[in-house]
């Protein structure tokens, strides 16, 4: 596995990968007509190729490239709020590969992108109330929980959400080495 920034030519699995998981997670929460249809993909296709046509010195992306394809990513905005710092905007592990250290991994990476940029920034997050699953991996990788919030979602609606933070995210960074513990996805670990 290697972990690298994200390029313009990532746009299109970038999207995928994320309307797939959007379509997973979030069922109940957004729109089933906008999950279900074509929008989601489109929507996620638009974001993605301006995200990464147009580079932002105010933002990162991270993806898990595994033998070419990308398996994973995080996206996180710089100084996006004076308080809580930076914000993991998305953070998205294809299904078959969840829970084998690839989301820790990218929180990570994003936490030393966070540090290089501004060391004393912090980092935070939303996630959906009823995605627990998410939450109890924020939990298990040092965040906390602070603060409630709604989010309008794209295909109308609303959804509360929970902020989750990370006030040093110098204890996320990577591992000296680059290389994560080796894990197997039949390990109850996130």
């Amino acid at each position: 596995m290697r972990y690298r920034e994200a390029r313009a030519e990532d746009a299109d699995p970038i999207a995928q990968l994320h309307a797939d998981s959007w379509r997973r997670t979030y069922r109940g929460a957004f729109s089933h007509s906008f999950l279900e249809g074509p929008a989601v993909l489109t929507d996620r296709r638009a974001i993605w190729t301006e995200r990464l046509t147009q580079r932002d010195p105010s933002s990162y992306t991270v993806v898990a490239d595994e033998h070419g394809a990308v398996v994973g990513f995080a996206h996180t905005r710089f100084d996006d709020d004076p308080v809580w710092g930076a914000l993991v905007d998305n953070l998205h592990v294809v299904e078959h590969l969840k829970r084998c250290g690839i989301g820790r991994r990218l929180m990570a990476e994003s936490a030393g992108a966070v540090v290089a940029r501004r060391a004393q920034s912090g980092m935070f997050l939303w996630v959906l109330q009823q995605n627990t699953a998410a939450q109890a991996f924020y939990e298990s990788i040092g965040g906390s929980r602070a603060g409630e919030g709604v989010s309008a979602p794209p295909g109308g609606g609303s959804v509360p959400t929970f902020r989750y933070a990370w006030p040093e995210p110098a204890r996320l960074s990577p591992p000296a080495n680059g290389v994560p513990p080796r894990r197997t996805p039949h390990q109850n670990v996130f």
